[in-house]
């Protein structure tokens, strides 16, 4: 078994208005930058999950929008990490798995979870948080 890891050079985002007329051709529409992106990159972060829920028809919109060889990483919710800080995310961590993430199918990769500046490493809180966001898909 190959257990060489792959590197993916991506961005972190994709709607961008300075980047129109510079990266993305004058006169895109603003529906096809991640399709025109992923020409580009074989990865991109969706940072909205971090700012809201989003919509599982948005998730399998993005993965129709890709080549069949794209990943996308996931910005974990704003909601759990920095309100909640690990703490009681039972439910809103259900939620935000719930919320379409699996619709990306094989294109769905990492997790990024960002904590606060401020926030204190606590072993204890992360291993259960850890061991929290196990699921049959992502092992």
């Amino acid at each position: 078994m190959d257990k060489r890891g792959t590197i993916r050079i991506g961005i972190s985002g994709w709607m961008y208005r300075p980047w129109r007329g510079v990266f993305y051709p004058k006169g895109l529409p603003q529906r096809q930058e991640l399709a025109y992106a992923a020409q580009h990159f074989r990865s991109v972060e969706i940072n909205g999950t971090f700012y809201s829920m989003q919509r599982p028809e948005s998730f399998a919109r993005w993965s129709e929008d890709t080549p069949d060889d794209f990943v996308f990483a996931i910005k974990g919710s704003r909601y759990i990490t920095h309100m909640k800080r690990l703490k009681d995310v039972e439910t809103p961590l259900a939620n935000f798995l719930a919320s379409g993430l699996l619709r990306l199918g094989k294109k769905l990769g990492p997790i990024l979870w960002q904590f606060p500046p401020r926030m204190r490493f606590d072993p204890e809180r992360f291993d259960v948080f850890r061991h929290g966001i196990r699921t049959p898909h992502m092992g």
